[in-house]
């Protein structure tokens, strides 16, 4: 028996001919090679072919190398979702080098931060954003005495204000690169591709590491979870920067999609693109969906093709799911981290929900559902005793994953690493439970449950019930302190425009669904603070909520 597995193994080694690390920037060179003339990327006048956005990848991978980018360095980038953003997720990696893209709403000592911790070796940076990172560059300076390369992008779709920090311009830069470059496949699929920090709400952010490996399998899973077809027109709602775009951009090269590209997140100009474009696919969450709800009658039905919507964050409401079929969107509910390349889990349909009330399917599809295809393990477990918790739909446990779409790890912070994987589990700090037919619910993040007189209270059930009011158009739960209590829930609204309520009228709403103590004890209404994805920045509310009890008091 030893003999033949030794002729299973040994005696057939691993060879060129039949082993190579897995990558994503493998994709773009095979839609160059298989639709070169197909549309790749869209921008305002600009439109490239996929054999024109290899080229310029190419180029951007020869000039970073002229420009003393080396394997194993960082290049951070600062853009809007423009093509040299989608650029980037190709021409970097090709360099040998790691993609930092950077969010393009943090503050000046934020992006100091990241700059300094990563190491950037360069920065490509947008015109738009020039004043939080020439802040950002002098911090860095002051700080390391370091100076680094600045690349400039001008989009000429953006007018607004804002100057050059560099020496180069962009389009100059490339013009200094080899369109016919021969880039390197990573030594090892474990090598990093990506540098994605955390918002870091509550200390300095953590640097997930990501990996070829990582980003070849979820960008090949975004497109079995999705059906997606081949050539799908996809609308960049979602930041590219935000976990590289959920590994869409290499998903769209491997089906030869085009990317209609998005500076700003609006919904009259979303309708238009859908319209024009003849979008098909998009992302966002449920705050962007329902600007689509809000938008004018006329551009709502400006389209008649069928568009499909990945929607992530909270759970999308009923009214919600019914509004957007009724505008011919179907959404998909999928949910992840930073730490698992984007979407991990998603609430996998069938074909017999589509027979039930709309109340009954906004239940079943507001799940997070199951592990994505190329996800190994997904559980909702005790992480004290690191044991699953029934699934009975009500006992709660923490959301754990393990398999090929984790992270690497925190860069150069090995006891949040250990941490975040004990036990051999991937902690999300997301608070489930696991439904009986093995669906995962999420109930709150571990920091937002309330507890109030000694009784947990999730605020994403309080969400829940308001989301269910016509006039509530985005909702938001955090706890408030209380004397008597320890915490109250405190409710943030945004309401629809036009619609009119008052705090007695939903906080009575609120307690005809909920056991009383659940219902919100404070109403406040007003924009709610978002992140530049449609999240809605919780941390910020908690602080106007403590702001508030010390007033009170």
């Amino acid at each position: 028996m030893p003999r033949l597995l030794d002729a299973y193994n040994r005696d057939l080694p691993r060879r060129p001919a039949n082993h190579a690390p897995l990558t994503p920037l493998g994709f773009i060179e095979r839609a160059a090679a298989v639709y070169p003339d197909h549309p790749a990327v869209v921008h305002g006048e600009r439109r490239y072919s996929w054999s024109q956005t290899y080229a310029r990848c190419r180029r951007l991978a020869s000039a970073l190398g002229r420009a003393g980018v080396v394997r194993g360095d960082t290049v951070a980038v600062m853009l809007a979702n423009t093509p040299e953003m989608y650029e980037c997720n190709f021409g970097v990696p090709m360099s040998g080098a790691v993609l930092n893209a950077l969010n393009t709403r943090l503050d000046a000592d934020a992006l100091a931060f990241m700059l300094r911790h990563g190491e950037a070796k360069l920065l490509i940076t947008d015109r738009e954003f020039s004043p939080a990172m020439s802040g950002a560059l002098a911090v860095l300076e002051r700080e390391t005495g370091r100076r680094i390369p600045v690349i400039d992008v001008d989009d000429p779709e953006y007018l607004g204000p804002g100057e050059r920090l560099g020496d180069c311009d962009y389009e100059a830069f490339l013009e200094g690169g080899d369109p016919h470059h021969v880039w390197l496949p990573p030594e090892d699929e474990w090598d990093a591709i990506a540098l994605n920090y955390t918002s870091g709400t509550t200390g300095d952010p953590k640097g997930v590491v990501c990996h070829h490996r990582g980003a070849y399998l979820n960008a090949v899973c975004n497109i079995v979870t999705w059906a997606m077809p081949h050539h799908p027109v996809y609308l960049w709602t979602l930041p590219m920067f935000h976990c590289n775009g959920w590994c869409f951009p290499w998903s769209l090269a491997a089906i030869a999609g085009v990317s209609v590209c998005l500076r700003r997140v609006e919904a009259n100009r979303i309708l238009e693109l859908i319209a024009k474009e003849r979008v098909t696919h998009y992302c966002g969450a449920p705050i962007v969906q329902a600007g689509l709800l809000n938008a004018p009658e006329a551009l709502r039905k400006s389209f008649s093709h069928p568009v499909n919507a990945m929607v992530a964050a909270a759970a999308p409401p009923a009214a919600l799911i019914e509004g957007m079929e009724r505008m011919g969107i179907r959404l998909t509910h999928v949910y992840g981290l930073t730490e698992v390349y984007g979407p991990a889990t998603v609430c996998a349909k069938h074909d017999a929900w589509d027979e039930l009330p709309i109340e009954e399917r906004a239940r079943l599809n507001g799940r997070q559902g199951v592990r994505y295809l190329m996800e190994e393990g997904l559980a909702v477990m005790d992480p004290e005793t690191m044991q699953p918790v029934p699934a009975d739909g009500e006992t709660m446990g923490e959301i754990m994953f393990r398999g090929n779409i984790t992270m690497k790890g925190y860069l150069k912070n090995p006891a949040a690493t250990e941490q975040a994987f004990a036990g051999g589990w991937f902690h999300s700090g997301d608070l489930a439970v696991m439904h009986p037919d093995g669906y995962v619910k999420i109930k709150d993040r571990s920091k937002d449950i309330i507890i109030s007189g000694g009784e947990n209270i999730s605020s994403i059930e309080i969400e829940d019930v308001l989301y269910r009011h016509p006039a509530v158009m985005a909702a938001a739960v955090v706890a408030k302190p209380d004397p008597k209590w320890g915490e109250t829930p405190c409710a943030f609204v945004e309401l629809r425009p036009g619609a009119r309520v008052s705090e007695s009228e939903l906080v009575a709403h609120c307690r005809a669904h909920l056991a009383h103590f659940k219902a919100p004890r404070s109403i406040v209404f007003g924009d709610l603070p978002k992140t530049s994805t449609g999240k809605i920045q919780k941390f910020v509310l908690r602080e106007q909520a403590s702001s508030a009890a010390a007033i009170d008091t």
